[in-house]
């Protein structure tokens, strides 16, 4: 299946799905720094776009002939670590990237998000864009901890398949999840040489220290070193800071599920912003998985048949077509 990744940053999304078996065929995005990353990574082209420009970036990208296109357009507008005004500007980029699918469309696409989507009028507005262009829609919350990623992360995804029934792809999610939350000694086993590191809490009401033994908090775009004046918070698993030391920028790669030979290039800055934002690439092999789990099961058109009656194929994908799904 060949596939376009829209906003690409350094390239975590696209090496998930790389990962699971699918064709890169080019990817997009507007910050150079994360672009000249994804090159020095990637052999596929990676070009600079303004993706708010829809109109050359739809016809840009459908000389690309995608079967899919990927993306996880800029969340910092719905983020909680953000202002969390949806009307900020970057909230647009959702809209946008809903319209590129509306223009092209590509049988499949992917959107990935922060979890607070949810709760925005943007996010509503591209679900109506992506149902008039006639997709069916599957919207999961996903927790990395559960898909292979030490990290308690969670993080919104929609599926959409032309002409599909809405939820298509639950069975196929819910089966892969793990039973417990991945911990960094699940992942690492002791090569990280510590058993407990400081994460700069957003609040000094809130730990700082964390333990090798649960999952890693979510992997932000910066990297605070512990302050001299940091008091141990009653959560704190460590009666003494002794010892204790942020994680580098190459292990929080690493609890990113970015492979050790990865190459990051740019000042620490970027590269700690880029890694960030970036999708943990176990999280995208996982969503990637599941869609060739769909795609190899014999059963689900059948199950287009059931949920039409005893039509053939072809008579449900038509009537499914021709009706709004909500």
């Amino acid at each position: 299946m060949r596939v376009v990744d829209l906003f690409c940053g350094c390239g975590g999304l696209s090496l998930g799905f790389q990962k699971a078996g699918f064709e890169i065929v080019c990817a997009y995005d507007k910050w150079e720094v994360a672009l000249e990353v994804y090159r020095h990574n990637f052999k596929h082209p990676a070009e600079k776009l303004d993706l708010s420009d829809i109109q050359t970036s739809s016809i840009l990208i459908d000389q690309r002939q995608p079967d899919m296109i990927i993306g996880g357009p800029p969340c910092q507008d719905f983020s909680s670590a953000g202002k969390r005004d949806e009307n900020g500007g970057r909230g647009d980029l959702t809209t946008c990237y809903a319209k590129i699918i509306s223009h092209v469309r590509p049988k499949w696409f992917v959107m990935e998000n922060v979890a607070r989507i949810v709760k925005t009028n943007k996010l509503l507005e591209a679900l109506r864009i992506f149902k008039e262009a006639g997709y069916g829609l599957s919207q999961h919350i996903l927790d990395a901890s559960l898909c292979g990623v030490p990290q308690k992360r969670k993080r919104f995804f929609l599926i959409g398949k032309l002409h599909e029934m809405d939820g298509f792809m639950e069975p196929f999610i819910n089966s892969g999840l793990a039973d417990k939350p991945m911990s960094l000694r699940d992942y690492f086993g002791d090569s990280l040489g510590v058993e407990f590191y400081y994460r700069h809490p957003r609040s000094y009401a809130r730990r700082g220290i964390f333990s090798i033994d649960e999952p890693s908090p979510t992997i932000r775009g910066v990297n605070r070193p512990m302050p001299e004046g940091y008091q141990i918070h009653a959560n704190d698993p460590v009666l003494s800071k002794e010892g204790i030391r942020p994680l580098t920028t190459l292990e929080r790669s690493y609890i990113q599920t970015f492979p050790r030979d990865f190459q990051f290039i740019g000042n620490k800055t970027d590269v700690e912003q880029m890694i960030g934002n970036a999708v943990p690439v176990n999280l995208a092999f996982f969503v990637a998985k599941s869609i060739t789990q769909y795609l190899g099961n014999p059963h689900h058109q059948r199950n287009l048949e059931i949920e039409f009656g005893k039509r053939t194929l072809d008579e449900c994908l038509a009537l499914y077509a021709s009706e709004p799904r909500g």
